[in-house]
């Protein structure tokens, strides 16, 4: 029997999306909830699975096509008959004829024709999609490689000249989306940044004192960012304008305080949001983090886990920046960017110490936040983490 497949039913926020991959080729045969494609949208990827056991017939939709929510993209027959044979040397699919191997690389329709013109072996290409898929990109970087190796001429779909090879790819659709978000934030806001620094000792001190313990009480590592979500979490209580937002003529002030914590992904920075941050302790912050971390990496966030957040933090310190302006997560008032840990002298109480300090940004919209509010509001952060007990006493 023939079924069609369809695109997942997009949330209302989203318009349409942007075939990423085909997992599967037209043919090949497939399991029930496997993987056989892959629908980028502003936000998330979104997979799309087999809906039984089967055999995919068509692909109507080809990668780089728009979809829209709930459409067609292919379509499958579940009348073919799939078992699974397990033996110690490999794994087999079968149905009315044995197919490839399962652990063979898969390929998509660009990748394939790619590899097809120029008489390669797909073996002996690296592959980075998942589950061992080479993309495109894979085939172009092994083609420039061997280029270079053996200084051969290679047959690709655009010219270039040898030595001074380029190639064009689409933005991708997180990618583009972000790249108007940004230009709109620059186009529409006010935006100031506030600069201070923190003395990093005693957050420092506590994570050696009691990281071992937090470790083995909560299953998650105490690191650095909880401190920081509760700090702007008690900040925000006392600065509640700095959690608002401005809607037309409007100032909406959120009841809640909703954190955004941005995460760089290969695709691009994306911000899942801790909700009713105010409601949940410091090893709960973690988990969260921790969590938000992993589906990040692996693409598995959901809509619902990055729409909201009333404020943001950044730490670009993980990647070594000492000092940055962060731009503002629109329609938000203000953005909190982190920066590395650094040792530097300073004076405490007339003498020169050595200690592990950071820089502090806020990014924040002036039509709405006077300075004298901003720079109160980041000197609070400040006091908080470096006077731990602060937060512990909610001052």
């Amino acid at each position: 029997m023939t079924i069609q497949i369809k695109a997942p039913t997009f949330p209302e926020s989203v318009a349409d999306g942007t075939i990423a991959n085909w997992l599967k080729n037209e043919g090949d045969i497939v399991k029930q909830d496997e993987i056989i494609a892959e629908i980028e949208t502003d936000k998330v990827v979104l997979e799309v699975v087999a809906p039984n056991d089967g055999k995919l017939l068509k692909v109507i939709k080809a990668e780089g096509d728009i979809v829209l929510s709930a459409e067609t993209i292919g379509e499958f027959d579940d009348s073919v008959e799939v078992s699974v044979k397990k033996d110690t040397n490999n794994i087999k699919l079968t149905s009315d004829k044995v197919t490839e191997e399962a652990i063979t690389k898969k390929t998509g329709p660009a990748a394939k024709k790619l590899i097809s013109e120029n008489n390669l072996n797909k073996s002996e290409i690296k592959s980075s999609g998942k589950g061992n898929r080479v993309t495109k990109e894979d085939v172009i970087n092994h083609l420039e490689e061997t280029e270079l190796k053996n200084n051969t001429k290679i047959k690709k779909s655009s010219k270039a000249t040898p030595g001074r090879t380029e190639k064009r790819v689409p933005m991708s659709r997180l990618r583009a989306t972000i790249a108007d978000r940004l230009l709109t934030v620059k186009q529409n806001t006010a935006m100031l940044t506030t600069f201070n620094e923190v003395d990093m000792q005693p957050i420092k001190d506590l994570r050696s004192k009691y990281g071992e313990e937090f470790l083995k009480q909560h299953e998650v590592k105490l690191g650095f960012m909880g401190f920081f979500v509760i700090a702007a979490v008690q900040a925000l209580k006392k600065f509640p304008l700095v959690n608002a937002s401005i809607d037309g003529n409007d100032i909406v002030y959120h009841g809640f305080q909703d954190i955004g914590v941005a995460v760089s992904t290969e695709r691009g920075l994306v911000v899942p949001v801790i909700k009713d941050a105010d409601m949940q302790s410091l090893p709960e912050i973690e988990k969260s983090i921790l969590n938000y971390s992993l589906k990040a990496r692996d693409g598995k966030l959901s809509m619902e886990e990055m729409q909201g957040g009333t404020f943001t933090i950044s730490n670009g310190g993980i990647f070594g920046s000492l000092l940055s302006t962060p731009i503002l997560n629109a329609p938000q008032t203000a953005i909190l960017g982190m920066h590395s840990i650094q040792d530097r002298p300073v004076a405490i109480n007339g003498n020169v110490e050595i200690r592990p300090m950071m820089y502090l940004a806020m990014s924040y919209d002036h039509r709405l936040l006077d300075g004298k509010e901003a720079v109160s509001f980041l000197v609070s952060i400040k006091e908080q983490l470096e006077s731990p007990e602060r937060l512990l006493l909610n001052l």
